[in-house]
């Protein structure tokens, strides 16, 4: 059997902060015979020192594109748009298959150069459930995040933290005005994580899973203050929200976060914006009056780095130490090349 060599790159992104393997699981993969190569990169929380104690090799931001070909690329989020032509297997959130902004132009880059993506989002085991996933963490953060703007204690630009100073801000404090909250998809991982954070904050949201949103009352949605959405639709749903619910006059719907931020895609359940927002800019107002403030950013466990990496990189683990073409990962690449024969020229 050919040896496995994994290829830790660097973000291209600036605000990822996060990795999907930490120092210590780095130092199992070694241990148990895997090449592990580690790109320099200022942003990631772990230093580079810390994977090279660990046994990986060390190289320079952004080589990956000249690594052996049958080097295993691995990342989390987008990469840069070049090489046009992708000719090796990468292991990412490709956000790819659902006809999101950019997806045709990945597929193409993969088929020019005859790579692979294993897309991370559909690495799951037998029964469909995801075997690593940041649910939990980016559903805490998106309840974190709507409950600071809803008492007004949200600062911009945001910065990462760690939990502990976190749970801090999101203390019940003097002069705070209850307010009512809503998680749908309150069951799932990112549904579990805003529930604690809700918690954290001395608040009892309602819970919705699909029991309430199969025969969806609009009106009892809008009558919250605060909605955290934590819904992954895999098959078109009817929308939770739409522009003429921003409208009602009655609404008292104050603050909107969209943890799932499937924004572009057909299986959209929130079509009422067209944008993610940032760190510098996290908070878009989607209407003056009543007003209604959306937050919608798709890193969010990135906010807490370490913490949301570790969880990650422990349930990746054994998945990459079984790394291969049948099982978890033939599911992947199945689903790759579904992919991209649908968007292939007919």
């Amino acid at each position: 059997m050919t040896e496995l060599h994994l290829w830790l790159r660097h973000e291209a992104r600036t605000t990822e902060r996060r990795t999907p393997i930490v120092p210590d699981d780095a130092r199992r993969l070694v241990g148990s015979g895997v090449a592990l190569t580690v790109e320099e990169s200022p942003q990631r929380v772990f230093r580079v020192e810390e994977y090279e104690a660990a046994g990986c090799r060390v190289a320079p931001a952004g080589s990956w594109v000249s690594a052996p070909r049958d080097t295993v690329v691995l990342g989390l989020k987008e990469l840069p748009p070049e090489p046009a032509e992708l000719t090796h297997r990468h292991i990412f959130f490709g956000h790819a298959y659902k006809g999101q902004p950019g997806a045709g132009d990945l597929l193409r880059r993969f088929a020019a150069g005859g790579g692979a993506l294993f897309d991370l989002e559909y690495l799951v085991d037998d029964s469909g459930r995801r075997l690593a996933a940041f649910g939990f963490w980016a559903g805490y953060l998106g309840a974190a995040l709507a409950v600071l703007q809803q008492r007004g204690r949200l600062r911009a630009p945001l910065v990462p933290t760690t939990k502990d100073e976190l749970d801090e801000t999101l203390k019940p404090a003097a002069g705070d005005t209850e307010f009512t909250g809503l998680v749908i998809g309150a069951l799932g991982r990112s549904g579990r994580g805003a529930r604690t954070a809700f918690a954290t904050a001395g608040a009892d949201p309602a819970c919705w899973d699909l029991a309430e949103t199969r025969d969806l009352d609009r009106e009892a949605l809008l009558r919250h203050d605060v909605m955290v959405n934590a819904v992954l639709a895999t098959t078109p749903v009817p929308a939770f929200l739409r522009e003429q619910d921003l409208d009602d006059p009655d609404r008292r719907l104050r603050t909107l976060c969209d943890v799932t931020c499937d924004v572009g895609s057909p299986l959209n359940v929130l079509p009422v914006y067209d944008d993610t927002t940032d760190w510098d800019e996290p908070v878009r107002r989607l209407r003056a009056e009543p007003p209604l403030d959306l937050i919608a950013i798709d890193n969010l466990p990135s906010l807490l780095p370490l913490e949301s990496s570790a969880d990650f990189s422990a349930a990746l683990l054994p998945q990459l130490l079984d790394f291969g073409v049948t099982g978890p990962w033939g599911r992947c690449l199945d689903r790759f090349r579904q992919a991209s024969l649908e968007s292939s020229p007919s």
